[in-house]
């Protein structure tokens, strides 16, 4: 097979043993460059772009000893980035040139956005690019790659994620690595959400190895739910929108009153995620956040973790045009006097939880914020 020639984050070898689900050791991998191009950022991305640059040379690794599989598993995991692959003469360090076969975009797919800098990738990227990685190559062989391309934003929020999830402690003594035992880890369906199943024993409070035990899980990324609130005022605001899964509950009012909610995209902070969504769906600038607390949301099904908020907010008017058509929301908001929302909590008039939950704690805090 010919040789082929990584620019981008495949230089990354820890992605790239990921990627091909192997050590690197028998491959032959040397530093090149490829003449007239350059290695550009690409806008609202997290991955590179090459692009024909007269005089300029666009550094990387060329990798001989591929075979067919590894291939095949390299061109999965690409088509997520819609490349395809054309051959272009390199220039090794020792003077002298090979032909090998580079991952190139589609013409006018993206906007490039400045120099890309495979250090700065690193240290920003890396981490959550090989844990995406991880959940990408397990569909392998299992879904095309189409299929992969139009999951991949919510398998890299997925992985951001996760990276959240390995720093949340609470003076747990236990260690998962001696108190678990993971037998068998398998990814079964994978959309907007994925679903994974492992067997596993896990430590009882006896001291013994309990028996193998055989659980799914929805994988989902971190959210943050918003209630806004003016304190001048004395109201809140509440979004309604259709929900499907209350619709596929066979629920008769499946269009649901909640909080601000959304997903924290990677780079975003809880924070910056709050403020975003809150513009997005209630057309609102938020002043002040108030953190009530954050928590999973359904530990015995799901990965969802809750970044749980109070935003204050100058509540003035409401919106029938609320969200972002091109993720199909539809949403409308209402303002409610404080009075007149815990009525209607304490009548169960809602059926949202986390809408509940920031309702109780608004009403402990509301004195203290309304001085």
């Amino acid at each position: 097979m010919s040789a082929l020639f990584f620019y981008g984050t495949l230089r990354h070898l820890p992605l790239l043993e990921t990627v091909l689900d192997r050590p690197l050791t028998d491959l032959q991998i040397r530093d090149a460059v490829l003449p007239d191009h350059a290695v550009y950022d690409v806008r609202d991305e997290h991955f590179p772009m090459i692009c024909s640059e007269t005089g300029h040379n666009a550094p990387g690794l060329v990798v001989e000893g591929l075979g067919p599989e590894d291939l095949k598993r390299l061109k999965f995991y690409e088509a997520g980035f819609d490349f395809d692959m054309e051959p272009h003469t390199l220039n090794l360090t020792d003077g002298s040139r090979i032909l090998a076969s580079v991952f190139y975009p589609q013409p006018n797919l993206w906007t490039s956005d400045g120099p890309w800098s495979l250090q700065d990738w690193v240290d920003d990227w890396a981490e959550m690019s090989v844990s995406a990685a991880q959940e990408v190559m397990g569909y392998y062989g299992k879904v095309d790659a189409d299929q992969i391309s139009r999951s991949f934003p919510a398998i890299r929020t997925r992985a951001w994620a996760r990276l959240a999830a390995r720093k949340r402690h609470t003076g747990d003594p236990r260690d998962v690595r001696k108190d678990v035992v993971l037998q068998q880890h398998a990814r079964e369906y994978v959309d907007y959400f994925g679903m994974e199943r492992i067997e596993l024993q896990h430590r009882l409070y006896d001291g013994s190895m309990g028996p193998v035990v055989h659980r799914s899980g929805l994988m989902q990324g971190s959210a943050v739910v918003v209630l806004p609130y003016d304190p001048i005022r004395d109201a809140v605001l509440l979004v309604e929108q259709f929900r499907a899964p209350v619709y596929m509950a066979e629920d008769p009012e499946p269009w649901m009153w909640e909080p601000v909610a959304g997903m924290i995209d990677p780079g975003e902070t809880p924070k910056q995620a709050a403020r975003r969504e809150t513009l997005e769906e209630a057309h609102v600038n938020l002043l002040v956040l108030e953190s009530a607390g954050s928590a999973y949301s359904s530990s015995g099904s799901s990965t969802e973790y809750l970044h749980l908020y109070v935003g204050l907010a100058d509540l003035n008017q409401t919106v029938n045009n609320g969200g972002l058509a091109s993720e199909g929301e539809d949403i409308r908001t209402q303002i409610l006097p404080f009075v007149d929302f815990m009525d209607r909590v304490d009548a169960h008039g809602f059926k949202d939880l986390p809408l509940l939950a920031l309702a109780h704690w608004l009403a402990r805090h509301r004195n203290r914020l309304r001085s």
